[in-house]
């Protein structure tokens, strides 16, 4: 007998996949998600795509441009400022908090992770450069102790994977999460929260730099909450993708 797959674990299989593809880049801004075309590629209903789709318009991954038009969000320069505004105040505290909580496990785990990168690092596996940046960034705020600081993360956790994947500046990363693991275990909460600023502070002025080719001077970033930046889109111009141009039947998005 065929084993029926419930619905709320269809619509997670194709909600996981499209955000994956998003983030990895196959999915790009100004793309369209048909639901007859993505219903058929995942061999579903459309209902559970459907679904899939509201998911991803709520964690800001797409949006509605018509009623039945739906396509991957371009970023825009006041999005990017918000989200390291976000990061600041919460990373930045998360590190202090994990210089002092941490404990020679948790540290052994962050360590292994900084290998893992090491090694995609070298191999310019920019797939998984990225995965394995965010469960070290993870890591570090789960070893804050505090699970409302981990919460309030979490909603935000796939755009900025999706961001910061735009960087490709791999080995200064690389670079820099190895000074902040060190911060942190050296057990002084000044020192890891100074090094965690730093961080938050260059990724910031490298993100918008590979998504919009602005350069940011020290006052842009000395105060994410002062600084005024022009929004400008993310992505090529290319609008749509190839295989989602054709317009969709009555009742698509």
């Amino acid at each position: 007998m065929t084993k029926i797959e419930p619905l709320g674990a269809v619509r997670e299989r194709v909600l996981a996949s499209l955000r994956q593809e998003i983030i990895a880049g196959r999915l790009r801004p100004g793309d369209r998600l048909v639901e007859r075309e993505l219903a058929d590629r995942f061999g579903v209903s459309r209902v559970p795509v459907r679904e899939a789709i509201r998911a991803l318009v709520g964690e800001g991954f797409v949006h509605f441009e018509t009623p039945r038009r739906t396509v991957v969000r371009r970023l825009t320069a006041n999005d990017v400022k918000e989200l390291f505004e976000l990061r600041e105040a919460l990373e930045v505290y998360a590190a202090g908090l994990a210089a002092a909580r941490a404990t020679p496990k948790d540290l052994a785990e962050v360590q292994e992770l900084l290998d893992l990168a090491a090694a995609a690092t070298e191999a310019g596996d920019a797939e998984t450069i990225t995965d394995v940046n965010s469960r070290l960034h993870d890591r570090i705020v789960a070893m804050a102790g505090n699970n409302l600081l981990t919460a309030s993360l979490e909603p935000v956790a796939g755009r900025l994977r999706w961001m910061t994947r735009r960087n490709e500046e791999w080995p200064q990363l690389l670079v820099e999460h190895r000074e902040l693991y060190e911060a942190i275990a050296s057990g002084d909460p000044a020192r890891a929260r100074a090094h965690a600023l730093a961080h938050v502070r260059t990724n910031y002025r490298s993100t918008v730099r590979h998504l919009f080719g602005t350069e940011l001077d020290d006052g842009d970033t000395a105060q994410l909450g002062d600084g005024d930046v022009t929004c400008v889109e993310s992505g090529d111009a290319r609008g749509e993708s190839d295989a989602a141009s054709e317009p969709g039947p009555e009742g698509e998005r």
